[in-house]
């Protein structure tokens, strides 16, 4: 099977936030178990969209996660300090998607790269909204797809 290889647009990168790897996040093998990734990638997620139109709820809408990519390039330990950059790309109607580059700053160290698809979703009427305006306003630079 071939390997998932991410080829991301490193300028759309516009935030950054860090975050501590904890003990309870080290699997078996004494590094960074992939699930604790996932949930530090959902965190840096949250931070980002809080940062850019207020959290989750943006324009009447909530965003939900469509899919998620990682590839993981090495690993990280208990008590590394990881820095998390995030930006968005390939916009469509309804969503698009969040990436990030994951770096430990103390050695420069790329741990892990992600790509995380996203859509608007109006719960009370459980269906995917278009974009709200306000949202594709915060990020002019980004492509759109159809």
């Amino acid at each position: 099977m071939a390997r998932l290889k991410l080829d991301l647009p490193l300028h759309q990168l516009c935030y950054s936030t860090h975050l501590t790897v904890r003990v309870t996040d080290i699997n078996s093998a004494n590094h960074l178990a992939n699930d604790s990734m996932i949930s530090m990638i959902s965190e840096a997620r949250a931070r980002f969209l809080f940062e850019h139109g207020g959290g989750e709820l943006i324009g009447g809408a909530r965003i939900i996660v469509t899919d998620l990519a990682t590839m993981y390039c090495k690993e990280a330990h208990a008590r590394d300090h990881l820095l998390f950059e995030a930006g968005v790309m390939d916009f469509n109607k309804y969503g698009g998607d969040i990436i990030f580059r994951i770096t430990r700053p103390a050695d420069g160290a790329l741990i892990a790269m992600a790509k995380s698809g996203f859509v608007f979703f109006d719960y009370e009427r459980k269906c995917v909204v278009p974009m709200p305006e306000s949202f594709a306003a915060a990020f002019p630079a980004v492509n759109w797809v159809s």
